[in-house]
């Protein structure tokens, strides 16, 4: 064995295992130093080998609007280690005859680790080398218990892939009581390559085939979800898109591998999903930090002064029950708003199905700005489910309302531009794909109030007139 710098720059030609991890390990140690006496130096701050278990890049765990300038330092200095590291990624992948696209999975967050499972158990491959494959295109090294048929092949496949899912986020969940990047990506990855995988294990299938044993699998996951009450229908359904995206990817992959010009699938590959999945969902338990604070504002025009919108800001009567779908489906919704006092201090009580938000006052501006912190949060929702109740632990302090606030802004003709914005953070990743969900639940319970404020206002406003 010996290690060559060119391996470094030039993404031609191949590496075996050994130099890879060596030089893999050799990588890794001289960026951690070198970040951490950057860090340390320049600006101060502590650096931990868990900073690397995260983010985007497989170095960087800092977002430009946390610490923009240790951002940049860690982007520029990354930048050398990443063509290196993508480089020996295209050489190991070339070396084991695995399709090359496989090395975008390097920047990707927790699917990382799926790639250096990968490139870390499959063997060195000789083009040349027979291919042990018979006339009619069965595969030679297949264990003799895996069914012949097409129908017995996809069922098998479908069937360990749902399992693998349904103890993955078992273990995510109850175990590790986390909702994230493992969970959400990793899991519904993993399975779909090892879908695939399976389903060609005899016989080269078509692509078509090997997405669809994958997507019945997830759909099989699912329901299995549902039958051992870790998840109400709800959550799954949200879930699902993401879900069936990352399951297609993960059986493109495994698709790949078992289409290669080298047709028999060396039996590593099979344990790559087993032991990446735990690597996953542990790196990222080890390295979560604290939620970024959202804000979502609402704004609807109240034909009334902001004296008479005021007194129905504060508190206000019982709302009708609830015609939008979110809340049909299990969604909790407000019912009504209590206050006990006057001015900061005094303390707010709104009455949600699943319970009261509890919110001091803390800014008390009549009739313009009503500011308030939230110390008390109810469940988000009801899961539908075929069991009386399930409490999965993401009802407990994953969606968390922080502060809040109504701010009446007077406009020509007596009228009055009324919003509300809440405050917020949610313990779900990718937090780009659950925002999307949480921000328009708390827009439709932002338009609830407020429309229903409007209306209260606006009746007084007519009475008051006549």
């Amino acid at each position: 064995m010996k290690l060559k710098f060119s391996d470094l720059w030039r993404w031609n030609g191949e590496i075996s295992r050994a130099p890879f991890l060596i030089w893999a390990l050799l990588l890794f140690a001289v960026k951690y130093n070198l970040d951490r006496l950057v860090l340390r130096i320049i600006f101060g701050r502590n650096w931990s080998l868990f900073n690397y278990f995260h983010g985007p890049i497989p170095w960087l765990s800092l977002s430009p609007a946390e610490a923009p300038k240790e951002y940049a330092v860690l982007l520029t200095a990354a930048l050398p280690f990443l063509w290196a590291g993508v480089a020996l990624c295209v050489k190991r992948l070339r070396s084991a005859r695995l399709s090359l696209w496989l090395a975008v999975l390097f920047v990707v967050p927790v699917l990382k680790w799926f790639l250096f499972v990968a490139l870390g158990l499959a063997p060195v491959r000789d083009e040349r080398g027979p291919k042990r494959s018979t006339d009619d295109g069965q595969r030679g090294s297949v264990p003799r218990w895996f069914p012949k048929s097409t129908f017995g092949s996809a069922a098998l496949a479908v069937g360990l892939s749902a399992w693998l899912a349904l103890v993955g986020a078992v273990f995510g969940t109850e175990v590790l009581r986390d909702y994230g990047w493992g969970l959400f990506a990793g899991v519904p990855f993993c399975m779909g390559f090892f879908a695939a995988l399976i389903h060609g294990a005899r016989q080269r299938r078509s692509m078509r085939e090997s997405l669809l044993v994958a997507l019945v699998g997830v759909a099989l996951a699912g329901v299995m979800l549902l039958l051992v009450a870790v998840e109400g229908l709800i959550c799954v359904l949200m879930a699902a898109p993401l879900a069936v995206a990352l399951a297609a990817i993960g059986a493109l992959a495994g698709h790949a591998v078992q289409t290669n010009r080298w047709r028999d699938v060396p039996r590593q590959l099979y344990c790559i999903p087993l032991l990446a999945l735990p690597l996953m969902l542990g790196s990222e338990h080890l390295s979560l930090g604290p939620p970024s604070l959202l804000q979502v504002t609402t704004r609807v025009e109240v034909n009334a002064a902001p004296a008479k919108v005021w007194e129905h800001v504060v508190a206000f009567s019982e709302l009708p029950a609830p015609t939008e779908l979110p809340f049909k489906l299990g969604i909790a919704y407000p019912i009504r708003a209590e206050i006990q006092g006057r001015g900061a201090g005094a303390v707010r009580h709104c009455v949600f199905s699943t319970g009261p938000f509890v919110e001091p006052i803390v800014v008390w501006d009549e009739p313009r700005l009503l500011r308030f912190s939230v110390t008390q949060n109810p469940t988000p929702m009801q899961e539908w489910t075929p069991y009386p109740a399930v409490h999965p632990p993401h009802l407990d302090g994953f969606l968390v309302s922080r502060q809040g606030q109504f701010l009446l802004t007077p406009l020509p003709g007596g009228r009055t531009r009324l919003e509300g914005t809440t405050w917020y953070h949610h313990r779900m990743w990718p937090a780009g794909y659950w925002q999307l969900w949480s921000d328009q639940i708390i827009h439709t319970i932002h338009r609830r109030v407020l429309n229903h404020v409007k209306q209260l206002a606006e009746e007084n406003e007519i009475r008051t007139g006549l």
